[in-house]
């Protein structure tokens, strides 16, 4: 080997446990508990959890192999970012921009008017908490996976068009604008 002992520089760093978050190991399932809510993980048994006092170390059986260095790192940015989602929630935030484009939340639904001949109504999972003020939707829940989903999805409904930069986006995204047929044809 070219670099020495090869190890998963993410996998190898030791997790704290922060105070008022609870962890409970059963076989290779983890119930993270804390004061906004808990998470259940379930590792890969090629994945070997050690809880010391308020420190996780994780360990694979052979860190030479690709697949479970690739492991070792997974598991511990989960891990982490359950604890994370225990202690402080996740929020991603979308705009809507458009003339007439707007959102609600009613009795457990978002409903999105978008410029449809109809409002979409997405019924909100559980665990996700949905506000909405002025043009901007913003979720927010403990497991930062299914926040993430909910707002691709969200997003799906009505994509950023490219030409007037209208639709949902997220907050932090550039929507690149085209040029139109008619810009293109006077330009030339």
């Amino acid at each position: 080997m070219k670099y020495g002992k090869v190890m998963s520089r993410i996998g190898r760093q030791l997790i704290k446990i922060p105070e008022g978050v609870t962890l409970k190991i059963e076989n290779q399932h983890l119930i993270v508990k804390g004061p906004l809510g808990e998470m259940f993980l379930t590792l890969n048994p090629a994945v070997k959890i050690f809880l010391e006092k308020d420190i996780i170390r994780l360990e694979v059986e052979n860190p030479q192999e690709k697949f479970q260095k690739a492991l070792w790192g997974t598991s511990a940015k989960l891990i982490s970012n359950a604890i994370l989602g225990v202690t402080k929630k996740f929020e991603k935030k979308l705009e809507i921009i458009g003339i007439g484009f707007r959102a609600e939340v009613k009795e457990g639904k978002l409903i999105i008017h978008v410029g449809y001949s109809h409002p979409i109504e997405y019924s909100i999972p559980p665990g996700i908490e949905i506000k909405t003020e002025k043009n901007s939707i913003i979720i927010s829940g403990v497991n930062k996976e299914l926040v993430g989903q909910v707002a691709a999805r969200i997003r799906e409904f009505r994509k950023p068009e490219p030409y007037k930069g209208t639709g949902i986006k997220y907050a932090n995204e550039v929507v690149r604008k085209k040029a139109g047929k008619k810009a293109v044809a006077q330009a030339a």
